[in-house]
């Protein structure tokens, strides 16, 4: 095992350049860079970045001159009247006073020890940024992939057990249901009915704490940060519960029904020692492999409507704001950590593998 995980370890770093690499080379030839945002706002056609920078303290935010009669800079869109030091300013304070390759070799130097930079429209570093938003993502992500096992396993396996009856079809017509509304549809219904949207004023509506969330007791602050997560978790859970229960019935139905069951019985064991004892391990790995991509999926862009929605702070918003404004230290930082997170938990998964099932011996395939 020791020998596989090294390996997985290593097919990470290629894995993480390439990614890295393709959505370095693409950024290229996008159009509206950060330079481009800076000069489109000066003209007066968009966007809030200069805004930032000037809020911020920008080095060049008080030193940008026009030229009315000037050529600016052939090489950007409406940089005719603007001074051509300044644009020079622009690009070295963005760095693109580089060549591409110098860049893209210099980003790859600094991520290999982890320093992503300062945002380009924010006076901080990448790193600080992205720490202050985990708390939302993480909570997101964290409870509703426990929640959601924890209530789905139970669920489908109950449904398994009882196949066909009056229970498996009700619930099966509530679970789809539930999947085919979107998310961001039941956050909406639920801040009108239960946050004072027009009937009930029982949850907070923005935020992840209450405002005097410090003064709480240590029992107040736990009551409060669960209540401010009742109904984001409940707007995002109810595609997760239909997923995973489908997948944990089906996943039993199929085992139930092999040759291996139908000895244990056979034997004389009861329906709860061939059910956990034999079914559920073997039966179980292919819930595990889908729990890489439901915890990476609920951690980040499963929240983005979400977290716009109840006003959370998080790292699917932070994500798409700075796509949006085209500022890449942020979202090359966040495509590296996620991508890292998905290789380690995709790790993990195989590691839990062999834990559920000791006779899966990764040491003998080829990765």
């Amino acid at each position: 095992m020791g020998a596989y995980v090294l390996r997985r370890i290593l097919l990470m770093i290629p894995t993480i350049v390439g990614i890295l690499t393709i959505t370095f080379a693409v950024v290229q030839f996008a159009p509206g860079g950060p330079v481009e945002q800076v000069i489109a706002q000066l003209s007066g056609q968009g966007g809030n970045a200069t805004d930032r920078i000037s809020g911020g303290g920008g080095d060049f935010a008080q030193d940008r001159q026009f030229e009315p009669g000037g050529e600016g800079s052939s090489q950007y869109r409406g940089a005719i009247g603007l001074d051509p030091e300044f644009i020079r300013k622009l690009e070295k304070q963005f760095g693109f006073d580089k060549p591409p390759l110098e860049r893209y070799f210099l980003m790859l130097w600094n991520y290999a020890r982890f320093d992503f930079g300062e945002s380009y429209f924010r006076k901080i570093s990448v790193t600080d940024l992205i720490v202050e938003k985990l708390p939302v993502s993480i909570s997101l992500g964290l409870w509703l992939t426990l929640i959601s096992y924890a209530v789905s396993i139970p669920l489908g396996i109950r449904k398994a057990v009882a196949d066909g009856s009056r229970f498996d079809v009700w619930t099966s017509g509530v679970i789809v249901i539930a999947y085919a509304i979107p998310g961001f549809l039941v956050g909406v219904m639920l801040i009108v009915v239960f946050a004072g949207g027009s009937y009930f004023d029982w949850f907070p509506l923005r935020g992840l704490t209450s405002d005097n969330f410090s003064q709480l007791s240590w029992g107040g602050k736990i009551v409060d940060y669960f209540w401010h997560l009742v109904l984001p978790l409940t707007a995002l859970g109810l595609a997760a519960f239909a997923t995973t229960t489908l997948l944990t019935k089906n996943s039993f139905l199929d085992e139930i029904r092999k040759q291996y069951v139908q000895t244990a019985r056979a034997k004389g064991l009861n329906e709860h020692q061939v059910l956990y004892g034999h079914v559920f391990r073997n039966a179980m790995l292919i819930v595990i492999a889908g729990f890489p991509g439901a915890f990476i999926t609920a951690f980040f862009s499963g929240s983005l409507l979400i977290e716009t929605i109840f006003s959370l702070d998080g790292i699917g918003l932070l994500g798409y704001k700075s796509i949006i404004d085209r500022d890449y230290p942020v979202v090359f930082a966040t495509l590296f950590i996620f991508s890292l997170m998905g290789l380690v938990v995709s790790l993990l998964s195989d590691m839990l593998y062999t834990w559920i099932d000791p006779r899966i011996d990764f040491e003998s395939r080829r990765v």
